[in-house]
């Protein structure tokens, strides 16, 4: 049975401050009031607090008693979150905090993503600064802005701001995994403009709709097999556009480059001699998509609905083929696994946003990979797809990816802590997704960084839950890594 309150939860300290944390909207380039509320928390604490020119918050605190002879820690999280809601639910994420509920061992959202990613770093770290029993060194607690859509606080954090000699970064999902490495990436954007052309006559008006996919983060579950809605509904496109005519009036599928596209609607018009056969044919493939992913998809909705509206212009014909057939030869998915790390997703693409309407197309893809070549060669290969239709093509927001180190000093205090508390080694990986580290790297070449955190699944998607008795798991390990942090 699912009940609302979080105040029975352990560590209180933690779901208290992920509450507070969660009431504050933290929209990514929207971190105004959250930077505000978090500069109110560290200077009620009467420690020492600043905020940079690009708005990451910097609060330190010094050793407690008997550790000051250890080498100091940057504790990191970022305070912004995914704005993710399913197409049913009334939220104004704005105005509104998150309406969160407890189901079993699970904290889940109401119809929306939890900001557990990365809420529950930010909320372990304020519960360390806030307390007056917990052992540790001395402590810098950054907190960065805009990671989940261009890492600009991470990219704009100087050198010679952090004294710190190890970073923890709170920012990953399985409580059994330490990572120590990650990819980087780059944002492909597609662009062209065209002149709208009158809707023909004699037509029928439809809105295909694709929704109730899985969805999910572009980067830890893009080898998971999810359907993307961008791909699905270009399939629609294609085989109308081939055989019935099919002009499209508008198209807007997917959102936020770093979430899996989970719905897609087209508003396309047919002849009316064609308008049933039309219906069938798209019924029929429909049908076959969803027992293609019915494994990974089973509430997959594919709906082509006539519809009493009226379009009155279209997209030219010629721009329209350019356009079915660019999405459908881009990439999307994974491109390349490692060879040095079994089970890593090396190269992939996200085909995150596919939006057509006021004579504009934009096709909008992130492109991650932990080698930088190999992110590269991704990208202009869907450059040299998207031009060969036309398209202006951009590249932007790239961000390094962080190189693992198996040598490092902290990766070993973290190993020895977590096989002497669960009776087993962890897992030591490097992970697909876009972890700070790699940029914070580039100014702070000599920090020693590692990352890690309570088991999270369906981050950047309505599905979005955190594991209460992970989450224990997890307090338990931060509080020793503080008693054993080593000497300077």
């Amino acid at each position: 049975m699912a009940e609302n309150s979080l105040d029975k939860l352990e560590p209180k300290a933690i779901w208290k401050n992920f509450a507070a944390l969660n009431a504050v909207p933290r929209a990514s380039k929207k971190e105004e009031r959250v930077i505000a509320f978090m500069v109110d928390f560290g200077k009620n604490l009467g420690l020492a607090t600043s905020v940079d020119e690009i708005g990451n918050v910097l609060i330190k605190k010094p050793a407690s008693a008997g550790m000051e002879d250890r080498k100091t820690v940057v504790l990191q999280s970022h305070l912004d979150m995914v704005h993710q809601k399913n197409n049913d639910t009334v939220f104004d994420f704005d105005n509104e905090g998150i309406k969160m509920y407890v189901d079993g061992d699970w904290v889940k959202a109401e119809g929306t993503t939890l900001g557990a990613d990365n809420g529950l770093g930010v909320a372990t770290i304020m519960s360390i600064l806030e307390s007056t029993t917990i052992v540790h060194p001395a402590i810098e607690a950054l907190f960065t802005i805009d990671e989940e859509t261009g890492m600009t606080g991470a990219l704009g954090l100087k050198g010679g701001v952090l004294s710190g000699e190890i970073l923890l970064n709170l920012d990953t999902e399985n409580d059994n995994e330490i990572d120590i490495g990650c990819a980087g990436g780059i944002d492909v954007t597609a662009t062209q403009s065209y002149i709208a052309e009158a809707c023909p006559s004699d037509t029928v008006s439809f809105e295909l709709t694709v929704k109730g996919l899985h969805g999910g983060h572009s980067g830890m579950d893009i080898h998971k097999g999810f359907a993307n809605a961008n791909k699905v509904m270009n399939r629609l496109l294609f085989k109308a556009n081939e055989r019935y005519g099919l002009r499209i009036a508008s198209l807007l599928g997917g959102s936020l480059r770093n979430a899996i596209p989970r719905e897609s609607v087209a508003k396309v018009v047919v002849s009316k001699d064609k308008s049933a056969v039309f219906v069938e044919a798209l019924t029929q493939l429909a049908q076959a998509i969803k027992i293609e992913f019915a494994t990974t998809e089973p509430v997959m909705e594919i709906l082509v609905e006539p519809t009493d509206a009226v379009w009155t212009t279209v997209v030219p014909v010629r721009v329209q083929e350019n356009l079915i057939n660019c999405v459908y030869a881009a990439l999307n998915g994974v491109y390349r696994v490692s060879a040095d790390f079994e089970d890593l997703v090396e190269t992939s693409n996200n085909i995150a946003k596919v939006e057509v309407g006021a004579e504009q197309i934009a096709i909008k893809c992130l492109t991650r990979s932990s080698v930088e070549t190999s992110k590269f060669d991704l990208a202009y290969s869907l450059q040299a797809a998207f031009e060969l239709g036309g398209f202006d093509v951009a590249f932007s927001g790239n961000y390094p990816g962080w190189a693992p180190n198996p040598n490092s000093e902290i990766l070993e205090v973290l190993k020895s802590i977590y096989t002497k508390q669960h009776g087993e080694a962890p897992e030591v990986v490097a992970c697909h997704a876009g972890l700070e580290c790699g940029i914070l790297g580039t100014n702070y070449p000599g920090m020693d960084m590692i990352s890690f955190g309570p088991t999270i699944l369906g981050a950047h998607s309505p599905a979005e839950r955190a594991s209460i008795s992970s989450v224990q798991k997890y307090w338990s390990f931060v509080l020793e890594i503080l008693k054993e942090i080593p000497g300077k």
